[in-house]
């Protein structure tokens, strides 16, 4: 088949969730004989403004287009996915693939205007998302009710979601969950020079930083608690400056709060390694890949209770009450001092994750709904 995917930043990335996701699908979609074609924005790395973008036209077999992109914050994901589709309008795709639900809101024209199928995968209730509102808000749920309406195939990636769309819309969706590859573990070189981090010696974030991650509740029952354990806050903003300065602010009188930035490569690896516990204490997500990424290295997770992330560890993490502080605070409390627990759920994590997630099972099951 001749697949186009759109909706994603860039490929290859890791700019956020979505560009894992279309990473994975289309060169393992490669290796099986089809023919892929991502539509990549043009502008700025959203994570690192400095980052130079690579000039690719192909990445493991994978085909790349650069399409127009109005490079400014609340018109970069509209005006590429426009251009996007309007290319996508005139190739010879059979089926084209939409990531999250802004895009969706051009899927119209793919479905007046050719034979081609369409998909789209909901990454999550993108319109719920703190860092949006007003017009932003409005289109994203444009777009979400579009897909209801034109797509052939709606893939979602929790059961919560699925829920929504049958309650909301009375819309069938297919559950298809995201994967996880068995990592490498490094050993604490670069974190060490770099941040003076060893083995077991720092609590985990690692993510965007925006509201819904919910990361203001870390650091608040992090200055509450007592431990030797330094807190690691690794990622940058997303369209969220205002954001990042309040954490920086409520972070100022604790030294042994580190802010990363944007991290990839070894120095991501490392992080994940050598972590004692990882949170994730978000309010809102789709499926967090971080969250099987943290899994998948044996880490003890901790997150909110929401569906989206309980349902992910089942009995292999801990999970505290969604937007409680006092309750974020006594479990972490708890959890550094009882070293034995910590270290069961480390010992469970790695083989759980990896053989309910896999990648290869979701681009089999990706597939055959194409087909």
């Amino acid at each position: 088949m001749k697949i186009a995917m759109l909706g994603h930043k860039r490929v290859p990335s890791r700019e956020g969730g979505v560009e894992i996701v279309v990473e994975e699908l289309a060169t393992r979609m490669i290796s099986k004989g089809h023919e892929v074609i991502c539509y990549n924005r043009s502008g700025k790395h959203v994570m690192d403004k400095n980052k130079k973008q690579e000039k690719l036209d192909e990445y493991k077999g994978v085909k790349l287009k650069k399409v127009l992109t109005i490079d400014i914050k609340g018109l970069a994901a509209i005006t590429s996915s426009f251009f996007a589709t309007l290319k996508i309008l005139f190739s010879n795709a059979d089926v084209v693939h939409y990531h999250a639900e802004g895009p969706c809101a051009w899927m119209w024209i793919i479905k007046w205007f050719s034979k081609k199928r369409v998909v789209a995968t909901i990454h999550g209730l993108d319109w719920q998302r703190a860092k949006w509102g007003g017009f932003a808000t409005k289109y994203i749920k444009h777009g979400e009710k579009t897909a209801v309406k034109y797509a052939d195939e709606i893939i979602v990636l929790s059961k919560n979601v699925q829920d929504y769309f049958k309650k909301e819309y009375n819309r069938e969706t297919v559950f298809i969950p995201n994967g996880v590859s068995k990592p490498i573990i490094r050993k604490a070189n670069i974190i060490t020079k770099k941040f003076e981090l060893e083995k077991d010696s720092y609590i985990l974030f690692l993510g965007r930083l925006v509201p819904e991650k919910g990361i203001h509740y870390l650091i608040d029952a992090y200055n509450e608690i007592k431990t030797d354990k330094k807190l690691v806050i690794a990622g940058a903003a997303s369209d969220t400056d205002s954001y990042y300065q309040d954490l920086l602010e409520k972070s100022k009188d604790n030294k042994n709060i580190i802010f990363t930035g944007f991290i990839q490569g070894e120095e991501l690896e490392e992080l994940y390694s050598n972590a004692y516990i990882y949170c994730l204490p978000s309010d809102l997500e789709g499926m967090p890949l971080s969250l099987l990424e943290a899994m998948s290295y044996g880490n003890c997770c901790l997150t909110s209770d929401i569906d989206e992330c309980a349902s992910v560890m089942e009995d292999k993490g801990i999970t505290f009450k969604k937007s409680d502080v006092k309750d974020l605070i006594n479990t972490l409390q708890r959890l550094c001092v009882d070293e034995k627990k910590v270290k069961q759920y480390k010992n469970d994590a790695q083989n759980y994750i990896l053989n309910k997630y896999n990648w290869n099972d979701v681009v089999d099951t990706t597939i055959c709904l194409y087909q």
